[in-house]
C-alpha cells in the first residue's frame, strides 16, 4: 500500500482529525455569541423525559452538537461510510451516540443496515432517549426529505422537532449539501420549530404529504436561521423525481 494512503487510512490519524474538529467546534461555540429561538418545544419535552426525533438538514451538521444539552442521551442516525465514521467519532466527544446505518434509495444498492439501525432507534425512543436524524443525509438530494424519518415518528409513535443553525461568519462549501462552515467570532444562531406529529394510521399518499410537512418545517427553520444571520438562504436542491426510504 502507498505510505501516503496508508497514512490518511491509519485509525489515529482518524482519531486526531475528530478530536481536532471537536475542538474546532467547542473554540466556535465560546468565541461567538449565540441566541436561541423557538426551544420552548425541546425544552418541554426535555423536561417531562419525553423522547422526540430531532432533524437537521445535512449541512447544518457542524455546530449541533451545541443545541443539545449534554445531560440528555441522543443517538445519531449515521451512515457506515468512511465519512460517518469520521462524524461517529467526533460527536462522540460531546457524549453523542451513534446508530449505524443507511438504506437503499431507488432500488440501486443493497440495504445498508437500514433496518438494523431503524430497530435500534426504535428501540432508543421506547427506552425515553432521543434521535437524531439528517432526513438529507447521507447523499441527498439536498434539503429534501426522505421517508425514513417520518416512518420512524410514525413507527414510535413521537414527534419530530426541526432545528436549523447559522453564523454571521461562515463558509458556504460548493459539497452537494452547501455544508456551512461556521466561523469564530460570530453571531450564531439556533432557531427549533414547532414539533411535527405523524399518525400512525398513514397510507402511503398520507405519508408522501407528511414528508412534505416535514420538509417545509426543516426550510423554514433553516431559513430563519440564516435571515437571522444576515446570510442569503441556501436553497433545495431541484425536486427529485422520487425519493425512497432514506437513513
Amino acid at each position: 500500500m502507498d505510505p501516503i494512503k496508508k497514512l490518511v487510512k491509519s485509525d489515529w490519524l482518524r482519531r486526531l482529525a475528530c478530536w481536532c474538529t471537536a475542538q474546532y467546534i467547542r473554540f466556535v461555540w465560546i468565541t461567538s455569541r449565540w441566541q436561541v429561538t423557538g426551544q420552548g418545544a425541546a425544552e418541554t419535552h426535555w423536561q417531562a423525559g419525553k423522547p422526540f426525533i430531532l432533524a437537521f438538514w445535512h449541512g447544518r451538521l457542524l455546530m449541533m452538537p451545541k443545541c443539545w444539552p449534554r445531560d440528555k442521551k441522543m443517538k445519531m442516525l449515521i451512515s457506515f461510510h468512511r465519512d460517518g465514521e469520521l462524524i461517529a467519532k467526533t460527536i462522540g466527544h460531546f457524549g453523542l451516540g451513534a446508530v449505524r446505518g443507511s438504506a437503499a434509495r431507488d432500488g440501486k444498492d443493497k440495504d445498508k443496515g437500514g433496518a438494523a439501525a431503524m430497530r435500534a432507534m426504535l428501540k432508543a425512543l421506547a427506552a425515553g432517549d432521543y434521535v437524531g436524524i439528517t432526513p438529507d443525509g447521507p447523499r441527498g438530494p439536498r434539503m429534501h426529505a426522505s421517508e425514513g424519518v417520518v416512518s420512524l415518528a410514525r413507527l414510535s409513535g413521537v414527534p419530530i422537532i426541526p432545528v436549523a443553525a447559522a453564523t454571521t461568519r461562515c463558509r458556504v462549501l460548493r459539497s452537494w449539501d452547501r455544508f456551512l462552515l461556521s466561523l469564530p467570532f460570530s453571531r450564531g444562531f439556533f432557531v427549533w420549530g414547532e414539533p411535527v406529529h405523524i399518525d400512525r394510521k398513514l397510507d402511503a399518499v398520507q405519508l408522501a404529504q407528511a414528508r412534505k410537512r416535514v420538509e417545509a418545517a426543516l426550510n423554514q427553520v433553516s431559513e430563519e436561521a440564516d435571515r437571522l444571520a444576515g446570510l442569503p438562504p441556501i436553497t433545495p436542491a431541484a425536486e427529485p423525481a422520487a425519493v425512497d426510504a432514506a437513513s
